[in-house]
């Protein structure tokens, strides 16, 4: 039939259109359907037509994209959609807009099939696949099998048997399988390495209730090695088609299964035996090798304390009363030498201490029985050095509670050296330093430093500080530097208890002192490097710069008849004062005077020539480093002052010609000095930064006198710049602030009410600030 027909009786082998799960029968149909279900059997393999079994498809249909239809042919499909009168058919307007060509499948290149899916019945309700291949002959023409899949179809079948019974009914041959006896030995020794970590649970108690009765076993490992007992298993009833065994002996092969188990046993302790046994021949034959090296090592240790005590008994004999040849220092040292490197373990080993006891000890003493140290302070300092390399002990010795009992060479220096020492030191004079202190240099290198230490601060110092307690500076004839400043390198800081009665002592011999008298300068400067800078600073500020002052007080300032002892006593302190003392002493009792003395001299219708002589030679007497101090610069700046002053008031009175001019230059020169040294200073402390590297400013060190000024600048947050467009004699003019200045040949010129001013570069920042 082509077309669909609506009447009772419908044909199901023709196709449709969609198929959701299945047809639905009639009901007369299902009934018989059912009752023909019971009486089914499953089809055998043999009964499935081979063109229902199951094959590998080729997806995408075996077509070209140019032909109309597929390979296999098909009828046309004429009434495809024909139901579609009944509606608008707006299906088919829409699939050919699209493209359709009816007749032809979907897709670019209408690889799509063109009759509908179709449906097949199967025979009853089993699952799909089984009752053979479902494909239609439609399917198979759409989708033809791949021809070289027949090893497919044989492993289906393969799969397939393994569910059903073999065919032939026969039993299987048994299949034996031997091992050999490394075979077994390596299975032991595996087991052995497994079971190793397993060691904790080894003696675990294991109840085993699985069987017809209750098993107790004390380990897990029985449980991997107990046996089916034939009794355990309940014998299977035969069946109908079961035929019984024709030689069934269930005992005899447990027990066999038994003996064998046991032989594997016996093979494999044997082997593990036969390892243990090798190893223990290895390892005995290593201990055997150690055994024989500690022998020759003993033997060879017996050999050398055999020697070692062969050469002390030598010692021992040679030192008795009426020896022929007896023992001296120097061969008892060969003797220790010889030990020492011969035999240095026997040697760190044996009681050094009780050895030169019994050998050295009474040797050392007649060697220092007749020594003076102070008259030969080297004697036996070789012989010593020697011994202390020979029994010194290597560890470092605390310079307090030693333990003379650990230490031949200190108690050695301790008992024999000490003595003479104390001897020596109680019958000397402490005035007479020299030889003492050359005796303590020659021995410091050899001394123990706690033994030196005991010299200095038991023997020395309490002699020193009793005889500083009887000097009097005013009737000693000796300084006291000269027996005390020698002890300078061996005591250093010991010695600062004696200084604070020294400067009593000193201070008190001060109290009647005139400046005019110079030995106190001489008593007095060997001390300023010993004391502290601020005790001898105040030290001088009590004693010595009152007396200066006095002395300044008492100086008479006439141009006509100088008289310059006076300064001269105050100026030859200088080194011993520090300059701000020196400058205030000036400040107070010095150019008070000096200054009325050129004031009234100048309003006398002076020779200006004579004044300028006079201004240059007082400040040619005081030094460079007191010139550079601020307070006396400002002093002969006054002084030019006043100067410059008395020239241009005079104007209707008598002048005498050229004076102005001299005086103007004067002044110009002598500030110019003074400017251009405070520059080259300020040149010479960046230079020294700049070699030291300190501070972060190290590394942009002022190349220039104009580098300086602005490094200066920036430090103080001053605002330095060039002003653009003006000059001044050719020199650029700069802003410092607030502050014109221009700079020439290292000086610093300040623009002032009429002319330019030179200044230095700290008066310059004060000025901005």
């Amino acid at each position: 039939q082509n077309s669909l027909s609506f009447c009772s009786s419908r044909d199901y082998s023709a196709p449709v259109s969609f198929v959701s799960a299945g047809l639905r029968k009639a009901a007369a149909e299902e009934l018989s359907d059912e009752d023909s279900d019971d009486e089914e059997k499953p089809v055998k393999q043999e009964e499935i037509p081979k063109e229902f079994v199951p094959k590998k498809l080729k997806t995408g249909g075996n077509f070209k994209p140019s032909q109309k239809g597929f390979v296999g042919g098909s009828k046309s499909f004429v009434d495809f959609g024909s139901w579609e009168r009944h509606t608008k058919g707006i299906g088919q307007k829409l699939l050919q807009k699209m493209g359709y060509v009816p007749g032809r499948g979907l897709g670019k290149n209408a690889q799509g099939i063109i009759n509908p899916i179709e449906a097949k019945q199967r025979k009853g309700k089993g699952a799909v696949g089984a009752y053979g291949s479902e494909r239609t002959p439609q399917s198979l023409q759409d989708f033809p099998v791949v021809d070289s899949e027949e090893e497919t179809e044989e492993e289906f079948q393969k799969e397939l048997s393994q569910w059903r019974k073999d065919p032939n009914g026969g039993k299987k041959k048994p299949k034996y399988s031997y091992k050999t006896v490394e075979e077994l030995k390596a299975k032991g020794r595996i087991s052995k390495q497994l079971a190793a970590p397993q060691k904790e649970l080894s003696q675990v108690k294991v109840i085993d209730m699985t069987g017809r009765e209750q098993k107790v076993y004390y380990s897990y490992s029985q449980i991997s090695h107990k046996h089916n007992i034939p009794d355990d298993s309940p014998q299977q009833p035969l069946g109908k088609d079961s035929k019984p065994q024709g030689f069934a002996l269930p005992e005899l092969e447990h027990n066999l299964q038994l003996l064998i188990d046991i032989t594997e046993q016996e093979i494999i302790q044997s082997d593990r035996q036969l390892q243990y046994e090798r190893d223990m021949v290895v390892n005995l034959s290593h201990e055997i090798q150690k055994m024989a090296e500690v022998l020759s090592h003993e033997e060879k240790a017996i050999s050398n304390l055999s020697k070692v005590l062969d050469m002390v008994e030598e010692c021992e004999r040679r030192m008795q009363p009426g020896c022929e040849n007896p023992l001296t220092l120097d061969e008892c040292a060969k003797i220790f030498e010889t030990l020492q490197d011969k035999y240095y373990e026997e040697y760190r080993m044996s009681d050094r201490v009780d050895l030169a006891v019994a050998i050295v000890y009474p040797l050392m003493k007649e060697y220092f029985k007749n020594w003076d140290p102070l008259k030969d302070c080297t004697y036996g300092t070789e012989i010593i050095a020697k011994w202390k390399s020979l029994l010194e002990n290597d560890q470092l010795l605390s310079h307090s509670g030693q333990d003379l009992s650990t230490d031949a060479f200190h108690r050695l220096m301790w008992e024999i050296w000490m003595p003479y020492v104390r001897n020596i030191v109680a019958r000397w004079q402490p005035r007479n330093c020299g030889s003492m202190v050359d005796f303590l240099d020659s021995w410091v290198s050899v001394v123990p430093v706690w033994i030196l230490d005991n010299i200095l601060d038991q023997l020395i110092f309490p002699k020193l500080q009793k005889e500083v307690e009887s000097w009097n500076p005013l009737t000693d004839t000796v300084p006291i530097h000269s027996w005390i400043h020698p002890w300078l390198p061996l005591m250093q800081a010991r010695l600062e208890p004696l200084y604070s009665p020294i400067r009593n002592k000193l201070a008190n011999a001060l109290q009647k002192w005139h400046p005019s008298d110079s030995s106190a300068k001489l008593i007095l400067q060997p001390w300023k490097d010993v004391f502290t800078p601020g005790s001898w600073e105040a030290f001088m500020v009590k004693n010595i710069v009152p007396k200066l002052g006095m002395c300044l007080n008492e100086l008479i300032i006439n141009p006509h008849q100088q008289h310059m002892d006076a300064f001269y006593w105050v100026i030859d302190w200088e080194g011993m004062i520090s300059v701000s003392s020196l400058v205030g002493l000036l400040e107070k009792h010095f150019f008070p005077k000096w200054l009325q003395v050129l004031c009234s001299w100048l309003s006398n219708s002076p020779n200006y020539e004579e004044i300028t002589k006079w201004y240059l030679g007082w400040k040619s007497m005081f030094s460079d480093q007191v010139l550079a101090h601020p307070s006396i610069k400002d002093k002969f700046n006054e002084a030019l002052d006043i100067m410059n002053r008395a020239v241009s008031s005079s104007v209707g009175g008598y002048m005498q010609p050229g004076a102005r001019e001299n005086i103007a230059y004067l002044t110009h020169t002598e500030r110019r000095k003074d400017f251009q040294y405070e520059a080259m200073q300020e040149r010479r402390e960046a230079e020294n930064m700049a070699q030291r590297g300190i501070g972060a400013a190290a590394g942009s060190v002022p190349m220039n006198f104009k580098d300086l000024i602005q490094t200066k600048a920036e430090e103080h947050n001053i605002v330095f710049m060039p002003v653009i467009g003006k000059r001044h004699e050719g020199k650029q003019l700069y802003t410092f602030g607030r502050i014109v200045i221009y700079i020439d040949r290292g000086v610093v010129f300040v623009q002032g009410e009429k002319t330019w001013v030179p200044t230095s570069l700290q008066s310059l920042i004060d000025m901005a600030k």
